[in-house]
This record gives structure tokens, sequence and C-alpha cells, in this order.
């Protein structure tokens, strides 16, 4: 229940520092500094991480915000599809706060129950953050394109004719109308002012991080270790979330109305606006939490553990559960819909392969990959499908002919997946973490070397 309360508390602060213009501030305090091509390419990929808390707000705010400039500036609405829909999954996924490490969290809470493991789901995740190869590899990627002034394949055609003829769409092109996608973003454009957005936002985050020490501190007995470690480990991160949402939310509202930037009831309005926006990401937990349930009780995971005895070794499990989230992704279109499906399944075959106390191989980077093999897989096939939910929202809010965004991502894509699966997924059991991170940013920028021409 405090997921679903959180999500719907998140919302609402969403709805209401849309309402009240601070993200629309957030974004034009960095567009000022965007006068030239590289420049609003590089303004749009940093406002992708600065919105960070969800990938769907990221995406809608970022393309819609940025595009005017990157317009004038003669960069294609299809740049604009890929720097928005790279930063969309990838910084949300990454985030220690975010609807996707709430949703990742509550994946493994039953796992960790029947298991009788102590850990906290949130400790786990924050330690499988540096094995998420392709969501850190894409951002690193998109970086050194930009810096590079470099494309390949279909992009670079885009972008000369963007830059040579000053179509920022394909003849031809019909990009996917974003009218009504602008009107619902409330942006109050007079009084945007980044302070808006912030104030609340920085609230939640501070709160968050209280709410885990006092919660974490609770739990430990007097005579306990009250290292920072063990007391996130003991913490509550449901309630801390819920705890921040909620408080920030009542912030977001007295500051808007406190400023005349929204009447009391315009406030509550977009709150309840915001809340409801995430209605459907809360039906799909729920939807994930019984398909979890269904797994288990047909005991999907122990047919798949026998099916895998003989000829999957622990060193293969990170590369194989990458592709299989990858292939189900791509067919499905959405990644919350498959990481349900993997995790239940993944998580007891890495015991399986392991073996030993579940308690002791929590930590162990071959675990934790897996673990982040199928969250990065499953955006890996995001990124590359024409039905997944962000890439969609990423054609409408850029205002890009839907098809030419999928064939200009799609080889960037392709790269950044490969690079993963060989420097990062294939070498990780052999290899340090961040060696492995080392290695796939050096091929990264090889490729882009290689490949890549100016237009």
């Amino acid at each position: 229940a405090a997921i679903l309360l959180f999500t719907l508390g998140f919302g609402g602060v969403i709805g209401v520092v849309s309402a009240n213009g601070g993200m629309g501030g957030v974004v034009k305090s960095a567009s000022q500094y965007a006068n030239t091509r590289k420049r609003s390419q590089m303004a749009t990929m940093l406002m992708g991480v600065v919105i960070f808390f969800d990938d769907y707000a990221n995406t809608l705010f970022v393309g819609n915000m940025m595009r005017p400039f990157t317009d004038k500036l003669k960069v294609s609405r299809e740049k604009l599809a890929y720097l928005v829909d790279s930063t969309a999954a990838p910084v949300a996924s990454l985030a220690v706060i975010s609807t996707w490490s709430v949703f990742q969290m509550s994946l493994l809470e039953t796992p960790y129950k029947e298991y009788g493991i102590v850990e906290n789901p949130y400790i786990t995740f924050l330690n499988s953050i540096p094995y998420s190869f392709y969501c850190i590899l894409t951002i690193a990627f998109m970086g050194f394109l930009i810096w590079s002034g470099r494309d390949y394949s279909n992009m670079l055609k885009a972008e000369r004719r963007a830059l040579n003829d000053g179509k920022v769409l394909a003849d031809g092109a019909q990009p996917l109308t974003d009218t009504e996608l602008s009107k619902d973003g409330g942006l109050n454009s007079g009084t945007s002012h980044w302070t808006n957005a912030m104030v609340p936002i920085l609230l939640l985050v501070v709160i968050i991080v209280i709410g885990l020490y006092k919660t974490g501190t609770d739990a430990l007995a007097p005579g306990d270790d009250h290292s920072i470690r063990n007391i996130i480990g003991s913490s509550d991160p449901y309630r801390a979330l819920m705890w921040g949402s909620f408080i920030a939310g009542f912030v977001a509202i007295f500051l808007s109305y406190g400023r005349n930037l929204l009447t009391l009831r315009e406030s509550l309005e977009s709150w309840v606006k915001g809340a409801k926006s995430m209605l459907m990401a809360c039906m799909i937990l729920v939807l994930a939490w019984t398909l979890g349930d269904i797994c288990r009780e047909v005991k999907t995971a122990d047919y798949i553990i026998s099916l895998t005895e003989g000829f999957l070794t622990p060193a293969l499990l990170p590369p194989v559960t990458f592709l299989t989230a990858a292939v189900v992704s791509f067919c499905t279109g959405t990644s919350w819909g498959t990481m349900p499906i993997l995790v239940p399944i993944a998580v007891p075959l890495a015991f399986n392969l392991l073996g030993g106390d579940p308690n002791s191989l929590v930590g162990e980077p071959i675990y934790l990959a897996t673990f982040a093999s199928v969250l990065s897989g499953c955006v890996f096939g995001d990124h590359c499908s024409p039905l997944s939910d962000t890439t969609i929202l990423s054609s409408i809010a850029s205002g890009s002919d839907h098809v030419d965004h999928v064939k200009t991502q799609l080889p960037y894509a392709l790269t950044t997946g490969v690079i993963s699966l060989v420097f990062g997924y294939s070498l990780v059991s052999y290899l340090p973490v961040g060696v492995a991170i080392l290695l796939g940013v050096a091929a990264a920028v090889v490729a882009v070397r290689l490949l890549g021409r100016e237009p």
C-alpha cells in the first residue's frame, strides 16, 4: 500500500510543479545557454538528467520545451527524439529515488521473504546500479556523440538534411501531434521559475533521506552498528518515500498558492491530475504483483531451473538474462511488463547456480549483474521497439515522425547494446565492474570515432 501511495503522491508533486511553471522554468534556465547546435543538444541531455524522477515526465517536459530551441538551431527532430528517449528510462532507472527504483525494489520483496533474506531490497538496488551497463553506456555514448559532433547511419542523413537544407523533418514525414500534450502540460509560462519545481523536489529528497535515517535508527538496537550502510539497510524505504511525496506535495501546493501562481483550487486540481496520471503505473504494479504470485504458484522458476541444469553456468547467466529481457521487452513494448516476468525467475536461478546461503550471495557480482541485466535488457528492448510507450512518447513530445525516430535510434541502441553485452555482462564474472564500465566507455568512444562523421 505504501508503494501505491508514494506513486500517487509523487504524481501529485509532478502535476503541481508542471502547472505552476516550475518545470518549464528549469528547462528555460538551461536553454538560455543553448545558442549553438552542440549546446542545445547538451542542454537537452542535461535536462533529461535533471528530471530524473520519472521517464514519462522526463520525456514530455524535455521534448516539448527544448523543441523550439533545437528547431531554431537546425537540429533534426529525429536527433531530439533520440536525446529525449535516451535520457528517459536510462536516467530514471539509475536514479536512487524515482518511480523506477521503487518498482524494482517492490519486485524483490516477495523473493527475499521466501528465501529468508534479511538485506533490504533498497540496498540490493543501490548495489546493482553499477551493473546497469546498457543504461550507463547509453548516457556515455550519447554524451560523446554530442561532444564530438558526429553521427552515423540514418541519424547522419537526418542531421545533414536539417543542417544543409533547413528541414528538421523529412519530406513526407508525419509527426505525431503534440498539441494536446502541450496544453496538458499546464505550464504557467508567464511565471516560470526553476525554484517553483526544485524547492519541492529537493525537499522530497531531504525528507526521504531523513525518513531513511529515522526508520533505520529506530529499527536498530542500541548496541548495533550504526553505520550508514546498516541504517539504510534496516530502514523502511517505502514509509520514507511516502512521507517525502506527501510533504513535498503539500509544500508545492502551498508555494504555488503563496506566490500567486495558482489558486488553491487550481493547485489541488493539479495535484489530483498528477496523481491520476500515475493510475496506470499503479495498475501495472498491482498486476505485476499478481503475475509474480501466479509464477510462484505454478513454480515457473523451478521449471526454468530444471531446464537450464547442465548447460547454464553462473558466468553465462547475466548475458543470457540481458538478451532474454531485451527480446521480451522488444516484442511487448514494455519494460514494466517484462520485469515482473523475469525478476521472479532470474533471482532463484541466480541463487541456484551460485549455490550456498542466499544471504551471503546478494552481494555477489554475478547476482547483482543478473538483477541489473533484467532492467538493462528491458530498456534496450524498449529503445529498439516501435511498440514501446516511451519511444512513442518521445516521438510525440519531440514532434518527430515515429517511424523515422525508430529508424534513426535503432543503430545507436544496437551499438550500445552490443557493447554492453560484450564488455559488460560477458566480462563481469572475470573483471571488476569499474573496469568493465571503463572498457565499455572506451568501446563506445571508438565506435563513434570509427563510424561517425560530422554532418
